[in-house]
């Protein structure tokens, strides 16, 4: 039997999204302009690395999209986007600064006078890159942000891309695997994920074959590491990596996912060097119990801020707070990092489709981080484990 290989998205579908956008705004808007490079990705298929040369995609209210890039990235955009046109200025700064030219495009479509959603008004600071407003070019216009229903849009993910993300899982536990399979004693941690994630990122080329692609900036093939959160410094939730040698009795935090598409996974789990002492187990214990509480809160109707409640229940019970640092997860997709957030402060409902990260987290200085993460999917009767890989203490103690 032939092996199905996931699909990147269809430009039907990235077609529908860019028409579709409108209905997702609060108020009418005669057309887009976006310069966030996850959101051209989005709408067009446009994967690109950002630079200090503005780029831009304009979408009309009929769905037509216009790529607004510079000379070097013209044929990458022709061959590689769904857009429907391509513009390209020639270089930044330029004698004519390409917001300037960007002004006489929309003009020339007849928006000088319109109202436009923007996601930032104007190109980002991005290497040394400075320049005017969009605002400030297209005075006539009436600019506003959009950001958060386009969010919105994009968090609810549709069957294609929660299957690019479930393949994403799979590579990223191929990779974990790997990783605590060259986790010993004395083994460099730049040479145990390097190791790890060659080989993962090799077996799935050689599955998904030669039209496979990545598109996603945050990661490259199958990767699994530790981003230095070993040993004490594995109580830093956003340590870096520091070339550690692992020694006996180290708490270890993971992390692990693919590429696949555009789109990437989350996988993370706390693992010890050798039998894990008393205070250890005790930490584990409660981190697994924060994780299963969350997953219980992460329900459709109710909403983010009730899944970090519930946790803040049980960390206010056991008296845990000097040892929390963050909230319970996030959204994620093309971003390893996406609206909505599992957080206090966040009311937005859970919806089916939605794909979330739940990584609640004790931190202990002296001793360790204590982290899980797993992807899931918000489904109509609940929610979906979308990563699968142990998450009990005994199938992750590593021999000393």
């Amino acid at each position: 039997m032939t092996a199905v290989h996931p699909a990147p998205i269809s430009k039907a579908e990235r077609s529908a999204r860019a028409r579709q956008a409108f209905g997702h705004l609060a108020a009418p808007q005669d057309a887009l302009v976006l310069f966030d490079d996850q959101f051209i990705f989005y709408y067009s298929g446009f994967a690109f690395f950002p630079t200090e040369r503005p780029i831009a995609l304009v979408i009309t209210r009929e769905g037509e999209r216009m790529l607004f890039v510079p000379r070097l990235e013209r044929e990458h955009a022709q061959q590689t986007s769904e857009a429907e046109r391509v513009e390209a200025y020639p270089e930044f700064p330029g004698q004519r600064h390409p917001m300037m030219q960007l002004a006489d495009l929309l003009r020339e479509l007849g928006l000088e006078k319109a109202r436009i959603g923007v996601d930032h008004d104007g190109y980002l600071s991005v290497m040394g890159y400075d320049g005017p407003a969009l605002s400030e070019v297209l005075p006539g216009a009436t600019v506003g942000r959009v950001s958060r229903a386009l969010d919105h849009q994009m968090a609810l993910k549709s069957e294609a891309e929660v299957v690019l993300i479930r393949e994403s899982a799979r590579w990223g536990a191929q990779a974990h695997h790997l990783l605590q399979q060259y986790t010993h004693v004395g083994a460099n941690e730049t040479e145990v994920e390097a190791r790890a994630t060659k080989e993962a990122t090799a077996a799935m080329i050689a599955e998904l074959g030669d039209t496979y692609r990545g598109q996603n900036r945050w990661m490259s093939g199958a990767v699994a590491l530790y981003r230095g959160q070993i040993g004490p410094n594995s109580a830093l939730p956003h340590a870096m990596t520091t070339g550690a040698t692992f020694q006996p009795g180290d708490t270890l935090v993971t992390g692990a996912g693919a590429a696949v598409w555009g789109y990437i996974s989350e996988l993370e789990r706390t693992m010890f060097v050798g039998e894990a002492n008393a205070e250890q187990r005790r930490f584990f214990q409660h981190m697994l119990n924060m994780q299963d509480i969350a997953f219980e809160a992460l329900r459709p109707g109710r909403t983010c801020a009730n899944v970090d409640t519930a946790v803040r229940a049980y960390i206010e019970r056991e008296q845990l707070w000097e040892h929390w640092r963050h909230h319970v997860g996030h959204s994620l997709g093309q971003r390893i990092h996406e609206s909505p957030f599992l957080d206090i402060g966040d009311d937005r409902v859970l919806e089916p489709g939605l794909v979330l990260s739940v990584e609640p987290g004790l931190y202990v200085p002296g001793l360790g981080g204590f982290r899980h993460s797993d992807t899931i999917l918000i489904t109509e009767g609940g929610m979906e484990l979308l990563t699968a890989y142990p998450r009990d203490l005994e199938s992750l103690i590593l021999p000393a």
